[in-house]
């Protein structure tokens, strides 16, 4: 579908773009009233066409991009922008920048299939079939399909299937023995009350890892935002830990939050809901009782910060290099215990990266803690330059 899609757009393109440049030479034999005629009809020729591309560009499915002969974007739809290809008028993607060079170069339509940082921090990619077409002398269009969901969806399924052999078996051949168990201890109410909390036990464990499997199938799958929104940082760390409440003061323990204000970035509410709310259980789970949990959001030149901070035991620098593998425990029998799958962290780290980020992570043993989900701030008419600071305990 790209390529007649490009084609049609190119030529719609072509034409409003032909507004860019009309009027620009002044006429030797006029007289100075058709001179300023002139001009005033080449500006309006100009803002038509300004206003031609930019309904094109609203309508398209694909990300698309308009670049002058300075290599400045002029034109961006919104989908390339939220995804992070233009920074104000910017391509910041270098392969995206030589294909664009070399189409302009040639004088002629270049394509390719390119594997792009999904953001400025850690190791998300998106996979786009990029088109490169000039448009007359000064011009040029970029059009971008995202193909990453299809790349994927075969990787998906073979980690699926080895999630499932791998983990299930454990809680499913658990139930299998202490439902035999009872039948054996027909004769014994207490030995069958024992057995019979046993398999509640394992089959609410059994249940959280199916839901945590398929969500982080999901989350692979979906490796980008299908429809990216302005996300409040802020409603996103108050959502969070308003769910956490019930959870933490079961074990007498408080959250302090501390919080910018006007701080925000593209991507999916509910994903980021889900990310912070893992990184608080985790923090519930291995926190002794009577301590504080503190959540900072903050900005950090056009990055924004989520930390989550704890009191617990801490983490050992092996463990850490491998916290957020899929199924990794650092303390197996407590996991178990909690509840623990194995898959927060793991679920965490897609998410962060879903949204062209990276999550961090600080501890020492003995000293608790620190998690961090590290973003890149959206730009939008809506960010104030001096945020206020605004802080209380819960």
């Amino acid at each position: 579908m790209l390529v007649p899609v490009a084609a049609g757009c190119a030529g719609l393109l072509f034409g409003a773009a032909g507004g860019w440049g009309l009027g620009r030479r002044r006429r030797g034999d006029g007289d100075l009233s058709r001179d300023a005629q002139t001009a005033i009809d080449a500006v309006e020729a100009q803002a038509r066409a300004d206003a031609a591309v930019s309904d094109v560009l609203l309508v398209l499915r694909s990300s698309a991009i308009v670049l002058d002969a300075h290599e400045r974007a002029v034109a961006v739809s919104p989908t390339a922008r939220a995804l992070g290809f233009v920074r104000d008028d910017t391509l910041v993607q270098p392969d995206l920048l030589e294909l664009t060079r070399t189409a302009r170069r040639t004088h002629a339509i270049h394509e390719a299939e390119l594997n792009l940082p999904r953001g400025p921090l850690g190791t998300g990619e998106i996979t786009v079939a990029a088109r490169a077409a000039p448009l007359g002398d000064r011009h040029l269009l970029l059009l971008l399909e995202d193909r990453t969901q299809a790349r994927r969806v075969e990787a998906v399924r073979r980690d699926f299937v080895a999630n499932v052999s791998h983990e299930l078996k454990t809680p499913v051949g658990g139930i299998a023995l202490l439902a035999e168990a009872v039948l054996d201890a027909a004769d014994d109410p207490e030995a069958v009350a024992r057995f019979a909390r046993r398999i509640k036990i394992e089959s609410t464990r059994l249940t959280r890892l199916v839901k945590e499997i398929v969500d982080l199938s999901r989350l692979q799958t979906a490796e980008t935002p299908e429809d990216p929104q302005l996300v409040d940082i802020d409603e996103v760390v108050q959502e969070s830990v308003d769910l956490m409440l019930t959870l933490a003061e079961g074990k007498r323990m408080s959250f302090r939050v501390s919080s910018a204000e006007d701080l925000f970035v593209y991507g999916d509410s509910s994903m980021l809901v889900t990310a912070l709310t893992n990184l608080l259980t985790n923090a519930i789970a291995y926190s002794p009782e009577d301590t504080r949990i503190t959540v900072v959001s903050r900005a950090v030149e056009d990055i924004v910060e989520i930390s989550v901070t704890d009191q617990g035991r801490g983490i050992s620098g092996e463990d850490q290099e491998r916290v957020f593998e899929r199924f990794y425990r650092v303390d197996a029998a407590r996991s178990r215990a909690t509840g623990g799958t194995g898959l927060g962290l793991a679920i965490v780290k897609h998410i962060c990266a879903n949204h062209g980020g990276e999550v961090t992570l600080w501890s020492q043993e003995g000293r608790g803690s620190t998690f961090t989900m590290r973003l890149p701030r959206a730009q939008s008419d809506v960010l104030s330059p001096n945020p206020l600071s605004k802080e209380h305990s819960t």
